[in-house]
Order: structure tokens, then sequence, then C-alpha cells
């Protein structure tokens, strides 16, 4: 029985790093990564101009009341 603690703690301890850094992978490969390019590819066709005159038109700003 002696020893028994630092035997399992160092398992557990190597353990939860491996699953962790696991995590931290999958979410990168399998969330960010996609969310920045679904961003790169919005924002490579984006007008704010034409965004801004839709709004305009719309009538959602008080600074610039539609025409």
């Amino acid at each position: 029985m002696r020893g028994l603690l630092a035997k399992r703690m160092k398992f557990h301890l190597l353990g939860a790093f491996l699953v962790s850094t696991g995590a931290a992978a999958i979410f990168k490969f399998a969330v960010a990564e996609p969310r920045k390019r679904a961003y790169a590819e919005y924002y490579k066709h984006y007008d704010p101009m034409k965004d801004f005159k839709a709004m305009k038109a719309a009538g959602v700003f008080e600074s610039a009341p539609p025409k």
C-alpha cells in the first residue's frame, strides 16, 4: 500500500494531460478552423456600403434618415 497514491497520481496526471490536449486539438480543428474559414469567406464578398444603404433605406439609423 505504500506509494499507492503517488503511483496512481502519476497515471491520472498523464491521462488528464493527454485527454485535455486531445480535446483542445479536436476543438481547434473541428470548430475554430472552420469558423475562421467561414468568416474569411464572408468578409471576402462583404460590401459594407451596400449593407449601409440597405439599412439606411430600411430606416434603421436615426442620424441618417431614409430619403
